[in-house]
Protein backbone atom coordinates (compact mmCIF):
# COMPACT_ATOMS: atom_id res chain seq x y z
CA UNK A 1 0.00 0.00 0.00
CA UNK A 2 1.27 3.27 -0.87
CA UNK A 3 2.40 5.78 1.96
CA UNK A 4 0.91 9.56 2.40
CA UNK A 5 3.05 11.93 1.79
CA UNK A 6 2.34 15.42 3.01
CA UNK A 7 3.89 18.04 0.16
CA UNK A 8 4.52 21.85 0.85
CA UNK A 9 3.21 23.75 -1.57
CA UNK A 10 0.03 23.18 -4.06
CA UNK A 11 0.68 24.75 -7.12
CA UNK A 12 -2.03 24.89 -9.39
CA UNK A 13 -3.20 26.36 -13.15
CA UNK A 14 -6.11 26.37 -15.52
CA UNK A 15 -5.86 26.11 -19.34
CA UNK A 16 -8.28 25.75 -22.20
CA UNK A 17 -8.28 21.88 -21.20
CA UNK A 18 -8.67 21.69 -17.73
CA UNK A 19 -7.03 22.12 -14.48
CA UNK A 20 -3.62 21.05 -12.96
CA UNK A 21 -2.66 20.65 -9.38
CA UNK A 22 0.79 20.12 -8.65
CA UNK A 23 1.97 19.65 -5.06
CA UNK A 24 5.85 20.17 -4.48
CA UNK A 25 8.11 20.48 -1.58
CA UNK A 26 10.12 23.04 -1.76
CA UNK A 27 9.25 26.94 -2.21
CA UNK A 28 11.75 26.84 -5.00
CA UNK A 29 10.47 24.18 -6.71
CA UNK A 30 7.31 25.32 -6.66
CA UNK A 31 8.05 28.74 -7.61
CA UNK A 32 10.06 27.12 -10.92
CA UNK A 33 6.76 25.36 -11.80
CA UNK A 34 4.65 27.79 -11.45
CA UNK A 35 6.73 30.23 -13.92
CA UNK A 36 6.69 27.34 -16.11
CA UNK A 37 2.95 26.96 -16.16
CA UNK A 38 2.74 31.03 -16.80
CA UNK A 39 4.80 31.08 -20.33
CA UNK A 40 2.98 26.97 -21.20
CA UNK A 41 -0.60 29.47 -21.62
CA UNK A 42 -1.91 28.56 -18.21
CA UNK A 43 -4.35 31.36 -16.56
CA UNK A 44 -4.92 31.75 -12.70
CA UNK A 45 -1.89 29.98 -11.86
CA UNK A 46 -1.72 29.96 -7.46
CA UNK A 47 0.61 28.41 -5.49
CA UNK A 48 -0.46 27.60 -1.96
CA UNK A 49 1.90 27.82 1.02
CA UNK A 50 2.27 25.54 4.03
CA UNK A 51 0.87 27.81 6.25
CA UNK A 52 -2.49 28.25 3.93
CA UNK A 53 -2.00 31.48 2.17
CA UNK A 54 -2.65 31.76 -1.75
CA UNK A 55 -0.34 33.54 -3.71
CA UNK A 56 -1.74 34.85 -7.21
CA UNK A 57 0.74 34.59 -10.49
CA UNK A 58 1.54 38.95 -8.89
CA UNK A 59 2.76 37.79 -5.93
CA UNK A 60 4.89 34.70 -6.63
CA UNK A 61 7.92 36.85 -6.41
CA UNK A 62 7.17 36.76 -2.49
CA UNK A 63 8.38 32.71 -2.63
CA UNK A 64 11.76 33.66 -3.40
CA UNK A 65 14.64 33.01 -0.58
CA UNK A 66 16.64 36.03 0.52
CA UNK A 67 19.76 36.08 -1.52
CA UNK A 68 23.20 35.99 0.39
CA UNK A 69 25.08 38.97 -0.42
CA UNK A 70 28.64 37.63 0.19
CA UNK A 71 28.99 33.60 -0.42
CA UNK A 72 31.99 31.84 0.30
CA UNK A 73 33.45 28.44 0.05
CA UNK A 74 33.72 27.16 3.48
CA UNK A 75 37.40 27.36 3.48
CA UNK A 76 37.30 30.59 2.85
CA UNK A 77 35.02 31.64 5.76
CA UNK A 78 36.54 34.07 8.12
CA UNK A 79 36.52 32.07 11.89
CA UNK A 80 34.94 33.58 14.88
CA UNK A 81 38.36 33.27 16.94
CA UNK A 82 40.70 35.92 17.71
CA UNK A 83 44.28 35.91 15.97
CA UNK A 84 47.15 35.05 17.59
CA UNK A 85 50.14 37.32 17.84
CA UNK A 86 53.59 36.17 15.51
CA UNK A 87 55.98 34.73 17.68
CA UNK A 88 59.22 36.90 18.15
CA UNK A 89 61.89 35.42 16.07
CA UNK A 90 64.93 34.04 17.81
CA UNK A 91 68.51 33.68 16.53
CA UNK A 92 69.72 30.03 16.02
CA UNK A 93 72.45 29.29 18.10
CA UNK A 94 74.84 26.99 16.71
CA UNK A 95 77.01 24.96 19.52
CA UNK A 96 79.62 24.09 17.32
CA UNK A 97 80.51 27.72 16.03
CA UNK A 98 82.39 30.06 18.51
CA UNK A 99 80.59 32.46 20.57
CA UNK A 100 79.80 35.80 18.79
CA UNK A 101 79.87 37.99 21.98
CA UNK A 102 82.14 40.55 22.00
CA UNK A 103 85.44 40.53 24.91
CA UNK A 104 84.37 42.23 27.50
CA UNK A 105 86.11 43.30 30.57
CA UNK A 106 87.47 41.11 33.08
CA UNK A 107 88.48 41.32 36.47
CA UNK A 108 92.08 41.32 37.24
CA UNK A 109 93.01 39.50 40.70
CA UNK A 110 96.53 40.56 41.09
CA UNK A 111 100.22 39.68 39.67
CA UNK A 112 101.09 36.10 39.84
CA UNK A 113 100.47 33.31 41.95
CA UNK A 114 99.54 32.93 45.76
CA UNK A 115 101.45 30.51 47.49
Amino acid sequence: MARAVRVAYLVSGTNEYGCANVGRGSATVALRLARKLLREGYMDVRVCTPRGRVLQSDELDELKPPQETDTMAKGQQKGNRETKKPKKDKAKVIAAAPSRKDAAWQPDFGPGKKK
